[in-house]
């Protein structure tokens, strides 16, 4: 499925393998946050992003971990699809390799079951949005 129908898949994929939802960890962008930060969560509300919305929907539940990683605020004028779906370039870039990896380390942390230790490491490094 695409994105925004993620839930269905995910849904599918929990049913088949018997896997509860607080032991799924959902890796997505984010547009309220900046290039390359990453920010870690055991559950919460979609935030106004359709895929999660519908992972919430399909799996009855928003207890499912998450790591947010920023992709930074869609320029004016753009198709907010086509602007996480297109390229990085220059610093933004170097930025999003840098989270990429962030988004690795945090995610081998949560799976030897570390994942408060993740969200201190990862979640205090989260600068506000310039203006």
């Amino acid at each position: 499925t695409f994105m925004n129908l993620s839930g269905e898949s995910v849904r599918e994929a929990a049913d088949f393998y018997k896997v509860d939802p607080e032991h799924i960890i959902v890796i997505y962008d984010d547009i309220s946050l900046n290039p390359g930060q990453i920010r870690i969560r055991k559950k919460g509300s979609a935030g106004g992003h359709n895929g999660i919305k519908n992972m919430i929907a399909q799996l009855g539940t928003d207890t499912f971990q998450r790591i947010k990683v920023g992709v930074g605020e869609k320029p004016k004028g753009y198709d907010l699809a086509a602007y996480v779906l297109g390229h990085f370039h220059g610093e933004d870039l170097e930025l999003m390799e840098e989270g990429y990896e962030k988004a690795i380390s945090a995610t081998e942390e949560i799976l030897k079951g570390e994942i408060d230790a993740a969200m201190n490491e990862y979640n205090r490094k989260v600068k506000p949005k310039e203006e």
